[in-house]
């Protein structure tokens, strides 16, 4: 019988179970044996994680050929402008090569939203925009690289969705079995 767990991934969590000095890892949250991240989240980015012990799942979500969308909340800033949304949502050129296409839209902060702690930083003269974002791919730090090549840096990163999996009604630190 396989098992397969739904998280949220706390800001400043590691995606491994394997201690680092110091750092917080999915140990700290989830005491479930043999169960492994499908796909990375990065140290400073929050939000959705699927793990599984079934490698075959594992593999549909974290290889880019299968093409499993991943839906992300990025508060950038700066305000974006057509420009630099449609650069965005029709491949952006990084250091690794093009991007896929990517669903982009402004929307508003999340109404749900938990606090960061730490909190971002705040300027005084530069406002902040959100982004969800829909891609298909999953390269390093992608969604960060991706606003910073338009002109808007990623201050805040959160996984909303991955495929038709949502993180709706999970606090951070928390997961449901599915």
């Amino acid at each position: 019988m396989t098992c397969s767990l739904l998280f949220n991934k706390p800001f400043q969590v590691l995606s491994q179970f394997s201690p680092m000095a110091g750092k917080r890892t999915l140990a700290d949250y989830i005491d479930i044996p043999g169960v492994y991240a499908a796909g990375r989240l990065d140290y400073d980015s929050e939000g959705l994680m699927l793990l599984t012990d079934d490698g075959a799942l594992q593999a549909r979500i974290a290889n880019p050929r299968y093409r499993r969308t991943k839906t992300y909340l990025a508060q950038v800033e700066g305000i974006a402008d057509d420009h630099a949304l449609r650069k965005l949502s029709s491949g952006v050129v990084l250091k690794d090569g093009t991007t896929r296409r990517a669903a982009v839209e402004a929307v508003d902060e999340p109404g749900w939203l938990w606090p960061r702690c730490p909190p971002i930083r705040e300027r005084r003269n530069i406002p902040t925009q959100w982004l969800r974002l829909e891609i298909s791919e999953g390269r390093n730090r992608q969604v960060r690289r991706m606003t910073a090549a338009v002109g808007h840096p990623t201050l805040r990163l959160l996984r909303i969705g991955i495929g038709g999996w949502s993180i709706d009604g999970l606090a951070p630190g928390e997961y449901r079995l599915l």
